[in-house]
């Protein structure tokens, strides 16, 4: 039974992620800016997180190594992927946006390997392979794009799968810098208030909140509440089972993604797809946790 609760935490994680991929599309075609959505994305997650770190009575550690940290992880791990992302979406499908997460195992392997995080194994390999294979089928189908033109916005579209590749090794690689999963995101939320605040105004980007409010809007604050949640929930598993199991989560986040697409914009994909699906959850058990390094790879992150 305890090997299925990482599993439990992935299939949570990665469905309510999910969510957050049509909910920005909404947020994007209300005509809303890349820094001016993450500038309220990360002050939404500061004013929730800060709230939650009151009630828990941690002082938010200050020195200058995690505020470090802080400044790293609001860049790798929001600023340059939302701000590709968000761009990508105002011209890419929900779905497809979606679909480019699941290379984030492709990335996140390799970077693994550089960083001595793990050792090359055959049946990970397999599982790997199979996502890449799926996804390969779902580039190749003829439809899944509406128009040839969109082609040229997939390498920014895959910037975020990049981001999230290294940045799940560089937590397994160098810990939190000392500070918990939800202190990490509330110091990270407030390095990315101060960032993307001032460039923001200065770009012409800033989203005035004294407006009539329409469903970009709530989708904006949505998205922003669940990007809070999963996010810190995603950096707990990195630190117990590792960035190579961790990352598996851009599948789930792909098959929900679709889900979610579908039942929300409407959006509309051919058999193949489905298909390709099934070899991404067959590619999810291959490559399953190695919870007897899990002790060690605290004990290495602590140093």
């Amino acid at each position: 039974m305890s090997r299925l609760i990482p599993f439990a935490w992935l299939l949570f994680i990665g469905a309510s992620w999910g969510m957050t991929q049509p909910l920005t599309k909404i947020a994007v075609s209300g005509g809303y800016q890349p820094l001016g959505m993450i500038f309220w994305q990360m002050l939404i997650s500061v004013l929730v997180l800060g709230v939650i770190n009151m009630l828990r009575r941690r002082p938010l550690p200050l020195d200058r190594r995690v505020i470090g940290f802080y400044i790293a992880f609001a860049l790798i791990g929001t600023v340059i992927p939302n701000a590709a992302s968000y761009k990508a979406y105002t011209v890419l499908p929900s779905g497809i946006m979606s679909l480019l997460l699941s290379l984030i195992p492709m990335m996140a392997f390799p970077i693994a390997l550089i960083f001595g995080l793990d050792r090359f194994s055959i049946k990970r390999m397999a599982g790997l392979s199979l996502g890449l294979f799926a996804i390969l089928m779902i580039i190749g189908v003829p439809d899944a794009l509406p128009n040839s033109g969109m082609l040229a916005l997939i390498p920014l579209g895959l910037i975020p799968s990049l981001m999230y590749a290294f940045e799940g090794n560089f937590v397994a690689r160098f810990g939190t810098g000392g500070a918990g999963p939800l202190q990490l995101l509330l110091g990270a939320s407030i390095a990315g208030v101060v960032i993307t605040g001032p460039i923001a105004v200065g770009t012409g980007q800033w989203i005035n909140p004294i407006h009539v409010w329409g469903i970009a809007d709530f989708a904006l604050i949505a998205s922003a509440l669940i990007h809070t949640l999963v996010y810190t929930l995603y950096v707990m598993i990195v630190r117990n089972y590792g960035p190579v199991f961790s990352v598996q989560v851009s599948y789930v986040v792909t098959a929900s993604g679709l889900g979610w697409a579908m039942l929300i914009l409407g959006e509309r994909y051919s058999g193949p797809i489905w298909l390709a699906l099934a070899v991404m959850f067959v590619g999810i058990y291959l490559v399953s946790p190695d919870l007897k390094g899990k002790k060690n790879d605290g004990e290495s992150q602590s140093r």
